[in-house]
């Protein structure tokens, strides 16, 4: 792959059995994890006003936990390809998992990957991180075609839910953009509501802008996507980072197909809605195209450019033509591979098997059973097709050892040496700092 460093942060639902409350189960989950410095050690410091100091920490394997918005977060280390980024994301789970089997409550609570509360409406994210060249072409033309991969990757990438929130009237219309839906491909798309904004809880936006690098920012960006859904499929995740980082390795050589939309926000609501081909899209110069052949345009060029590069680029560039062939008709084909059409497959099954009509209660019910990060409760994992490239070994290691080709090593190795004494610290992703002594910058994200 080219160089780009990448890291993923979920935010987990949490379901828990009464009389138990999940402000008081979070804490004990995260305090295990940092007990005694058994996988990481805790902030002594307040990062913000909504993060005071013992609220998270960095872990050994170079990511982090805290509480945010009420949910428990977990953030990936720095990873410098697409397996590192699946292997760790993957690590969060068993974390998470270690630590509630070892507080004895796995009958009381569990996390899931997902990004909708089906009681409140309420959404919770899953936030993608890349890094990208202060020096890279970011401009219009290439920015208006990420923005179009960005909005149409959702047909291989979304993680499907049950149902719609109340649909949304923009500011300014008299009339709601879209009906209420039975299924949806995307979680996240009714809850975006700009193609481009800074914020990150307050009108969502499938590119945010805000310029944050946490690195050197003479030399480096972070580009920060907040559209994309929490994956329960390692394929799907392993496709969503590898296509993305693939992509923008196009934008780096100034390759991307010039491919624009009419309206990104509107295309990403109405594919969401459209459960089979064709997927018809408006383009800027008023014309319609088929979705899955943009998607082709995309992937052969990045074949063109990139084939042969390295295992996991070529394994990529396969699986991501075998996902868009699967879009053009045979959609069955994709079970195990992608989120939204195992989910539907499997929802399905669920209605003629109780004789239920879609839109039924229990239909919810078992859009959470997918998402559970136990494999022996998960829906999704037991169908998950894990012959690939995306089911990378060193799982179980991956909870406490860091990447060996990034910064998350260094930190780590800092962290180390802080352990087990008694003194103050202060750490974060670009910096570790112990009073008396230099302040160490971590301002290049690949320096191990």
């Amino acid at each position: 792959m080219g160089q780009r460093i990448t890291g993923l942060e979920t935010e987990y639902g949490c379901l828990v059995q009464p009389p138990v409350q999940i402000q008081d189960v979070l804490p004990r989950v995260r305090d295990w994890l940092f007990e005694n410095d058994r996988y990481g050690l805790i902030d002594l410091h307040d990062r913000d006003w909504d993060e005071p100091a013992g609220n998270g920490g960095f872990l050994f394997n170079g990511g982090r936990v805290y509480i945010d918005m009420g949910h428990l977060e977990y953030c990936t280390p720095e990873c410098a390809s697409t397996m590192d980024v699946v292997r760790y994301d993957r690590a969060g789970d068993l974390l998470l998992q270690e630590a509630v089997r070892a507080l004895k409550l796995d009958r009381a609570i569990s996390f899931i990957r997902n990004n909708v509360d089906h009681y409140t409406g309420a959404t919770f994210g899953c936030h993608e991180n890349y890094s990208l060249d202060r020096k890279a072409p970011l401009h219009e033309r290439n920015v208006l075609a990420l923005l179009a991969f960005l909005t149409l990757r959702v047909l291989f990438t979304g993680a499907g839910r049950v149902g719609s929130i109340r649909p949304v009237r923009f500011r300014g219309e008299v009339v709601q953009r879209e009906d209420a839906a039975l299924f949806q491909i995307s979680q996240r798309a009714d809850y975006i509501q700009n193609d481009f904004f800074e914020w990150v809880q307050h009108n969502r936006a499938i590119i945010n802008t805000r310029d944050e690098p946490l690195a050197d920012p003479r030399q480096y960006r972070r580009l920060h996507l907040i559209h994309g859904d929490s994956n329960v499929l390692p394929a799907t995740i392993f496709l969503k980072i590898g296509t993305t980082r693939i992509v923008l390795d196009m934008l780096d050589e100034d390759e991307l197909p010039q491919i624009v939309l009419q309206d990104a926000v509107t295309t990403l609501r109405l594919l969401s809605r459209t459960l089979s081909p064709p997927w018809c899209v408006a383009l800027a110069d008023g014309k319609l195209a088929n979705a899955v052949d943009l998607l082709w345009i995309f992937q052969q060029k990045a074949k063109q450019l990139f084939k042969g590069r390295d295992a996991e680029t070529d394994a990529l560039l396969k699986l991501w033509a075998q996902a868009i062939e699967g879009l053009s008709g045979d959609l069955s084909s994709l079970i195990g591979l992608v989120d939204w059409v195992t989910k539907e497959h499997l929802l399905r099954e669920f209605c003629k098997t109780e004789g239920l009509e879609w839109g039924h209660p229990w239909l919810e019910s078992q859009d959470l059973e997918f998402h559970h990060i136990d494999p022996d409760r998960s829906l999704g994992l037991a169908l998950a097709n894990t012959a690939g490239f995306w089911n990378p070994p060193g799982l179980l290691d991956s909870k406490l050892k860091p990447p060996t080709n990034s910064r998350a090593h260094a930190r780590s190795r800092l962290m180390r040496e802080i352990q087990g004494k008694e003194t103050s610290y202060s750490l974060d992703w670009e910096a570790v700092e112990v009073p008396n002594q230099k302040r160490t910058r971590l301002l290049n994200p690949f320096q191990p």
